[in-house]
């Protein structure tokens, strides 16, 4: 693996050393799927913070094996940490900009129960693209940073603790509702799962808005790239 996708400390020591008092790191997973909810992870590190976890990469670098055991040792490292998701319903009814905002807004209101977050806490979101800030009411200070979830070890935290969530979720999913291969797919777009819509239809689960222009040849498996 070349040394440019292993995460560091450096951005959020910078923020430590102009004076925050804690850090916040945010990412989302299943943005592109056509099945299932939209995750976000959020975590909370302060200035005690150790050196991160081996191992320690952005979700989508991992093999499903190395997420599941990284999961609670990211869990463990970093302050505190919370998910939220915004359903398939959700997603339908108000698109997928909206649910991102709404899904992180719910992970902000469960951190903000355990812990004390004060207005203008930093935040890292991993892209280039500010969805967070109107749904938590612009209480912290967001700074988007594109490949944060590369490059810094809180987003890879997060991103590895919402991958992990939202795939136990969908294989719990498929444990009720074995037609579509979500224990695979995870929900995402693939030859496979087109199939099993053609031939049963779409489930609760699916983003029906999503399913109107299909592309004409599924990719064989995106999930296995780990697209978010």
């Amino acid at each position: 693996m070349s040394p440019s996708a292993i995460p560091n400390l450096k951005v959020e020591r910078e923020l430590f050393d102009t004076g925050a008092g804690l850090v916040l790191a945010c990412d989302e997973v299943g943005r592109g799927a056509i099945a299932g909810p939209v995750t976000v992870g959020l975590v909370l590190i302060d200035p005690t913070v150790r050196r991160m976890p081996a191992g320690l990469r952005d979700s989508k670098l991992l093999a499903e094996p190395k997420r599941e055991a990284m999961a609670p040792r990211a869990a463990a490292w970093v302050r505190g940490w919370a998910v939220g998701e915004a359903s398939a319903a959700e997603i339908d009814e108000l698109g997928i900009m909206a649910c991102l905002g709404l899904a992180g807004a719910r992970a902000f209101a469960a951190l903000t129960a355990a812990e004390e977050i004060a207005f203008g806490t930093p935040l890292l979101l991993d892209g280039n693209y500010d969805w967070l800030s109107a749904s938590v009411e612009h209480r912290v200070q967001v700074s988007t940073r594109i490949k944060a979830d590369r490059d810094c070890a809180s987003v890879a935290a997060a991103s590895v603790i919402a991958k992990v969530h939202r795939d136990r979720g969908m294989r719990r999913s498929h444990d009720e509702l074995p037609l579509y291969g979500w224990n695979e797919n995870k929900g995402y777009s693939s030859r496979g799962h087109f199939a099993a819509l053609d031939e049963h239809g779409p489930s609760d689960l699916h983003r029906h808005t999503w399913l109107h222009e299909r592309p004409a040849e599924a990719e064989p498996a995106l999930f296995e790239l780990g697209v978010g």
